[in-house]
């Protein structure tokens, strides 16, 4: 799997997923819309540590300089 994602996109849905995750926690947010916001974390997590998002392969988008 090829990485896809430059460091700043990477920090960037880091932080996204961290800042969701906090909201569900302190109870900000509650129900249905917290359960798809801590989904939503998880996948941004996920990619952010991978360096690879399916959805940019499929559209073509890199956002890390060729090595």
């Amino acid at each position: 799997m090829k990485k896809n994602m430059g460091n700043s996109d990477r920090l960037m849905r880091l932080v996204a997923a961290l800042v969701l995750a906090i909201v569900c926690f302190e109870r900000m947010i509650v129900g249905t819309t917290a359960t798809f916001a801590l989904i939503l974390a998880g996948i941004l997590l996920l990619t952010s540590v991978l360096g690879n998002c399916p959805l940019y392969s499929i559209l073509g988008i890199r956002t890390r300089k060729s090595a």
